[in-house]
């Protein structure tokens, strides 16, 4: 039986174990901290299909989708899943047509979405702002808690067999030649066959480690939780421009409003993006600046208490896709990093396309368009 080491146990290690041991792979999991400790603990848990455009990150969110409601559902339960729907807002005329746009451009390729005029918006989320022009429902949009998420993917890969080693920092690679044959840490050598890099936002440092490199950065991002409430928001609702911030490449701060409710009675409330590396600071004018978003989305919002905030770092890609497949330059190393902000929506795909190719199948999507070494390729021909 092939050996597989995954390194890092957030949402996206948790799915590749639990794929590799359905697949047959003997699984060790490597941890430095405790399992969801990074990004995975610091996000809304989202599974969308809205905010992705045509293209391989939107076929990605299609299998993956497929697969929470598939053969992940009958765990549902162990990770909150709710198929709640989403809905894009357009407040603004200019707005308007890109939205058209973007939902015919979908429903082309399959996507199950539909255009609401004001009345109809209403009809959905009587709660949300008078000024609201129409928007758009995607049925399909789903969420999860995260950190049950990915608890609850490892638990599966550790009742099919994965051992989970905690507290445990990969300091460095074994080679046989050129080939990667397992990792060094603190607490010992650990062989494999195979060995991927899930490390999230530090998988650009785990990378370097195999003398490869991989564009993955930090992007930092708020979310603010409010009181619990009854039930005053229906969908996950945000407006139009979220989808141009989501693949914007900018630097400075972003903010644009991303409302949502829990089963717990909170609401979630953000967003933000901005790269300043792992500063943790606190910034204010990123909170207060998606506080008022979210009131001129959902004006009852003023008269709610925020209880707290969070922020977590996102693995960021230059170009919006994340980064999954075998390594040319280091036989024997594969990626499942740089999903950024999507990556509990693209775990479960991620997973079993990764599981697939490792375990000598043909994936169902080829992982192509995800190569690691497209970075290369790219400062060449230019």
């Amino acid at each position: 039986m092939s050996r597989v080491i995954v390194i890092g146990a957030g949402i996206i290690g948790a799915a590749a174990a639990f794929y590799a041991t359905r697949a047959g792979l003997d699984v060790i999991v490597i941890e430095r901290d405790r399992p969801a400790s990074g990004t995975s603990s610091r996000c809304e848990g989202n599974i969308l299909i809205s905010d992705k455009e045509r293209g391989p990150e939107l076929e990605l969110a299609r299998i993956s989708l497929g697969l929470w409601r598939s053969e992940l559902a009958e765990f549902g339960h162990l990770w909150e899943f709710e198929s709640k729907g989403g809905i894009i807002v357009a407040s603004r005329e200019s707005a308007v047509e890109p939205l058209e746009t973007l939902v015919e451009t979908q429903r082309s390729y399959g996507i199950e979405a539909q255009r609401l005029d004001a009345e109809q918006l209403r009809e959905l989320e009587p709660h949300v702002t008078p000024s609201a022009l129409g928007g758009a429902l995607y049925p399909e949009d789903s969420q999860v808690q995260p950190m049950l998420a990915t608890g609850g993917l490892l638990k599966l890969a550790r009742d099919n067999g994965a051992v989970l080693h905690v507290d445990t920092t990969v300091t460095g690679f074994l080679r046989d030649g050129e080939r990667i044959t397992g990792v060094r840490t603190n607490r010992g050598d650990f062989f494999a066959d195979d060995v991927v890099n899930a490390a999230g936002t530090w998988a650009g440092q785990v990378a370097a480690l195999a003398g490869v490199s991989v564009p993955v950065l930090p992007r930092k991002g708020y979310v603010l939780v409010t009181e619990p409430l009854p039930v005053m928001v229906r969908h996950k609702v945000y407006a139009a421009e979220y989808v141009d911030n989501v693949g914007s490449s900018d630097e400075g701060l972003q903010c644009s409003p991303v409302v949502e409710g829990t089963p717990a009675g909170n609401i979630l409330v953000g967003s933000s993006r901005e790269r300043v590396g792992f500063d943790p600071s606190l910034n204010t004018t990123a909170l207060k600046t998606i506080a008022a978003n979210a009131i001129e989305l959902f004006p009852f919002l003023e008269r709610v208490a925020i209880l707290r905030h969070y922020h977590g770092f996102r693995p960021y890609c230059p170009d919006h896709l994340p980064i999954i497949g075998p390594d040319p330059r280091a036989p024997g190393l594969w990626h499942a990093c740089g999903h950024e902000g999507a990556g509990i929506g693209l775990a479960a795909g991620t997973g079993k396309l990764l599981a697939q190719a490792m375990a000598g199948v043909t994936p169902e999507m080829s992982l192509e368009p995800f190569a690691p070494q497209r970075f290369e390729d790219l400062e060449v021909s230019s």
